[in-house]
């Protein structure tokens, strides 16, 4: 995984992110996966990123519980998780890591609980993208502001 942490960091670097994000965090999973697997792949991703852009990591969101959006409909999807920011006082800037996005409303729900805490730049970095249905099209891994 470690390989897979630099290229996303180097992503962040040439979108010209890094010097505008003061803290690496990530978007949880639901506790059950986290039980099951013994892990959260966001979670090391962002650490190993944080690592290489010489950055400071931390869990900054909650969860509510609820379903996984693995294998859920787009429609389901978009209603996407809820989530809480731990903390108030959030720095300006957040690089928020996921291991994959598929309709973007993981991402979207995490961006809103950090900027309600503070927040006002958040940049979202994934490991994967989901293709979007229908013809195949060549896609480039990217960094968002979300």
């Amino acid at each position: 995984m470690p390989w897979l942490a630099e290229r996303m960091a180097a992503l962040v670097t040439l979108a010209g992110e890094h010097a505008r994000v003061d803290l690496v965090t990530w978007a949880p999973t639901t506790t059950s996966r986290r039980h099951d697997r013994g892990f959260d792949h966001a979670e090391l991703l962002a650490r190993a990123i944080a690592r290489a852009l010489g950055l400071r990591a931390g869990p900054t969101l909650w969860r509510h519980p609820g379903p996984p959006q693995t294998g859920q409909r787009a429609a389901v999807r978009r209603a996407g998780p809820r989530f809480d920011a731990r903390r108030a006082g959030l720095p300006r800037g957040v690089l928020l890591v996921d291991d994959v996005a598929t309709t973007g409303a993981t991402l979207t729900a995490a961006a809103g609980a950090l900027r309600s805490r503070g927040a006002a730049r958040v940049v979202a970095v994934t490991a994967a993208r989901t293709p979007q249905p229908g013809p195949a099209s060549p896609g480039r891994p990217r960094v968002a502001r979300v």
